[in-house]
């Protein structure tokens, strides 16, 4: 476990228009998409997004391909 600047227990980093927003992913240019939420889109560092998938799983934007819905 680490630690990131700009997370704390009062700060979290500015979020973009996608946070709550349903999005289909892709895999690896496979076909075929599975739709899911996007949990964090962050708009600063460290830039992640996050996506639950309607299947349970979670992942960060990085492993997949994803476009809003």
């Amino acid at each position: 476990m680490g630690t990131q600047a700009g997370i704390s227990i009062s700060q979290f980093p500015a979020q973009g228009s996608l946070k709550g927003q349903r999005v289909a992913v892709s895999f690896n240019g496979l076909k075929g998409e599975i739709e899911g939420v996007v949990l964090r889109d962050d708009r600063e560092e460290p830039f992640r997004t996050i996506i639950h998938l309607d299947d349970g799983r979670t992942l960060l934007g990085t492993e997949c391909r994803y476009r809003p819905i």
